[in-house]
């Protein structure tokens, strides 16, 4: 297989001439290096920049996953931020990383034809291994919020072979499910296209559609799972994502428990814990 062109950048000005959006990438800025897109795009929106801004890279030296780790962001893969200003309460922005991986996983299904599936609350998989991640953060002060940095990246043309095998056994890339190099011109501008879709959705009230999609694509509701929340660990049956995007979870003694944020370990077949569906370069 020619392996031609597999780290050319992406050409923001390509990318603008096919994107049909009224404001996502309108603004597209392209770095070969950077340290965070999402640092880089939070500066912007300090500064002004207009909503639906995209910062692009060719990697990150330091790519940020949750609760402060560390995101793998080498050439080949897709690593952007948005800027985005919407009309949510601050307890709200939770909906805006459930409306990406969405966007995300039906990029991957329409351009691909394969079968990807979401897990809550930031990651999309292909045969149950992490092929994306989301983090977003937010400027708010008070009741208002002031920006979101939606930042999103893809396995895109990553070669498994060049990760440690600890990494390799829970993550996957599109070229590894592929037969050929994946365009990231094009993944960029469907995707920005779908994510508007959503977003506009979600900033006219209809945020509960947008979790419907969610949920079809979610398969491990019902199933049995430990969720690490700050520094508790909880164990019960995730039965939904609620209306504001937290994880409802019924826990053995019969209660339910509310949770925001946190890392969903699934305890599959005879209960013994599997922590395959988190993304381990996240440690």
């Amino acid at each position: 297989m020619n392996d031609a062109g597999k780290n050319e950048p992406v050409k923001p000005r390509q990318v603008k001439e096919k994107l049909q959006t009224k404001l996502f990438g309108k603004a597209i800025h392209y770095f070969s290096k950077v340290g965070s897109t999402n640092d880089l795009a939070k500066e912007l929106a300090s500064l002004r920049a207009r909503e639906g801004t995209v910062i692009v890279a060719g990697s990150q030296t330091g790519g940020k996953g949750r609760s402060g780790r560390t995101w793998a962001s080498p050439k080949g893969g897709l690593w952007f931020s948005t800027i985005l200003r919407p009309k949510l309460h601050p307890r709200e922005t939770p909906k805006l990383t459930i409306m990406s991986s969405l966007a995300v996983a039906k990029t991957i299904s329409q351009l691909y034809n394969l079968e990807p599936e979401v897990k809550w609350p930031n990651d999309v998989l292909i045969n149950a291994k992490k092929v994306c991640g989301i983090l977003t953060e937010a400027k708010t002060s008070g009741d208002t919020t002031s920006f979101v940095i939606v930042g999103i990246g893809i396995n895109a043309n990553i070669e498994l072979q060049s990760l440690p095998e600890q990494v390799r056994a829970h993550a996957t890339s599109l070229r590894h499910e592929l037969p050929g190099i994946i365009d990231c011109e094009q993944l960029l501008h469907v995707l920005l296209e779908k994510m508007e879709h959503y977003y506009v959705m979600l900033q006219n009230g209809k945020f509960h559609s947008v979790l419907v999609e969610w949920k079809r694509l979610c398969r491990f509701l019902g199933s049995y799972v430990e969720v690490m929340s700050g520094k508790k660990q909880i164990e019960g049956w995730a039965t939904d994502v609620d209306r504001d995007g937290a994880l409802i979870l019924k826990l053995p003694d019969g209660t339910s428990r509310r949770i925001l944020s946190g890392d969903v370990n699934i305890r599959r077949g005879n209960g013994q814990g599997v922590k395959s569906l988190m993304h381990p370069r996240e440690s």
